[in-house]
């Protein structure tokens, strides 16, 4: 208790240090409060823009709340862009732990020491972030590896670090009418399983090995394969891989990488993993994308880390297919139905007001030549628009948002003029023939056709049986579907008579007029 209390005290002594208060207290609107800070902390200088006061205080308080700031990062419905543009610089390095500690959770983990498991294992780790480390090894085969080692302590650190969050979102709720609209506590528990999800290795090796599997017939893309004899939840090992950091311009200009090609094909992995797969590396920044120079691989991209993925649904592709295509057609009103069609935005949205906000958030930018056009940028401001409309962002396409903004800028650092429009629009359309007229039809035809073929043998047989419960209704339910029947049949009756009636009326009516007509020809 009382480590949590200065626990606390030093977080509180942070935010206090950047003034990190001023953005606390924004939302209360009460002078007196204001006055009272300005002059109990005169010693503090505020000039510094409050975006990069938030990064340095974040990074600051350590490891846990730097993956704070990345996660806020990507909540742009949420959080103002200057502060979104800002957290996305955070970068999620600290020092390494000791050696000993890291052969000490692999012994634990795997029942072995290193040097039993492996032909050699390297003492000093390669790589470091908050959550793992990365040691290099060798195989008894003689197969080169990466051994990904979990920072021991972290589940203590990470519960105690969240649970002051949890506080933290429950005082700002009772104290602050407005915070509702923040989600405060929502945010808090979004991070907190996206935590507890890091602290689980196995489910980052199953992550590469699906990316792997999806990639197995790409020459754009390769990813590492995982030894699953030597993975546990806290330490896996997976091919090590060779190449170039992709932020390593220079050095990748002197191996002779065509950058223009490598920033398309950039592209062109990142929306085939959206349309094609539904399942995104959904943390693509520089320090987890290399770039192959090997003879047989050159010029491929290798992608590492894969504790963060995003997954997308039929129905989210096609929602997302179709807003994309009507944006390059400038057809904002489709735009608007699609959002009101979808639910994500109220029953009763007005077509014609959104459609007119999104024409307003987007038409300027077109206005320019195509290559200065920001997708990412685009987003931001169609999320702020959002929230004028309540439209309620699904969080699979918020993660999306912020991998899209690492591939364009990552593009853009490769080919200046890379024009993402249209590089990405021939996927688009060809997603969109391959899901919508017969060649889709077909498709899910096929795939179906394994499921029909179990189900069809067995609809006599079905509905025999259901037939047969039918009548094994309880005499009460006879009895009502009896009465129902006579009823029915009685009906049917008085119509019948009722018809023989209006027609035999019909036909004398006919006759009599005839024998008139007949008499008076006479």
């Amino acid at each position: 208790m009382i480590l949590k209390f200065l626990r606390l005290i030093k977080i509180l002594r942070v935010l206090v240090k950047y003034g990190l208060d001023e953005i606390a207290i924004s939302g209360f609107d009460r002078p007196g409060i204001n006055r009272f800070l300005d002059t109990a902390f005169f010693w503090r200088n505020l000039s510094t823009p409050r975006a990069i006061r938030l990064r340095m205080a974040l990074e600051e308080l350590g490891p846990i709340f730097v993956k704070l700031g990345q996660v806020l990062s990507t909540r742009s419905d949420l959080v103002p862009p200057d502060i979104v543009l800002e957290l996305s610089k955070l970068q999620d390095r600290v020092p390494p732990f000791d050696s000993d500690l890291a052969i000490a959770q692999i012994e634990r983990s795997l029942g072995a020491h290193p040097d039993q498991l492996y032909a050699r294992f390297e003492r000093v780790p390669v790589a470091s972030a908050s959550i793992a480390q990365v040691h290099f090894a060798v195989l008894p085969d003689g197969t080169q590896v990466a051994v990904k080692v979990l920072r021991p302590g972290m589940k203590k650190l990470i519960d105690e670090d969240v649970a002051l969050m949890h506080l933290a979102a429950d005082f700002i709720n009772r104290v602050w009418k407005d915070a509702h609209r923040l989600k405060m506590k929502e945010v808090v528990g979004e991070f907190d399983k996206y935590l507890h999800d890091e602290l689980d290795l196995m489910r980052e090796a199953a992550n590469a090995a699906q990316l792997r599997r999806n990639f197995a017939e790409s020459n754009l893309l390769m990813v590492p394969e995982m030894f699953w004899d030597y993975c546990s939840s806290s330490v896996i090992t997976m091919e090590r891989m060779h190449g170039i950091p992709v932020s390593q311009i220079e050095r990748l200009i002197e191996a002779g990488v065509d950058m223009k090609k490598l920033a398309s094909d950039g592209v062109e992995i990142f929306f085939t993993q959206v349309f094609r797969d539904g399942f995104f590396h959904a943390d693509m920044h520089p320090g987890n994308i290399l770039v192959s120079i090997e003879p047989e691989t050159f010029g491929r991209y290798i992608a590492l880390d894969f504790g963060i993925v995003g997954t997308l649904n039929d129905y989210d592709k096609d929602y997302l297919s179709q807003n994309f295509l009507a944006f390059f057609r400038r057809d904002y009103k489709r735009v608007a139905e699609a959002h009101i069609e979808s639910g994500w935005a109220p029953k009763e949205t007005r077509v014609d007001e959104l459609e007119a906000a999104v024409r307003a958030c987007c038409e300027p930018i077109f206005d320019r030549p195509l290559k200065d056009i920001s997708f990412g940028q685009i987003l931001l401001r169609l999320f702020q628009t959002s929230r004028r409309f309540n439209v309620e962002v699904q969080p699979q396409l918020v993660l999306l948002q912020k991998t899209l903004l690492n591939v364009e800028g990552m593009g853009r650092v490769l080919d200046p003029n890379l024009d993402l429009w249209k590089t990405a629009k021939p996927h688009l359309e060809r997603w969109v023939s391959e899901q919508v007229g017969w060649r889709g039809l077909l498709d899910k035809l096929k795939a179906e056709a394994p499921r029909y073929s179990h189900i069809l043998p067995q609809l006599p047989r079905l509905a025999h049986q259901a037939l047969a419960r039918l009548g094994e209704r309880d005499d009460s339910t006879n009895r009502l579907l009896r009465e129902l029947a006579d009823e029915q049949r009685r009906t049917n009756r008085m119509l019948s008579f009722f018809v023989y009636f209006v027609g035999a009326f019909a036909a004398g009516a006919v006759g009599f007029q005839a024998w008139l007509r007949w008499h008076g020809a006479l």
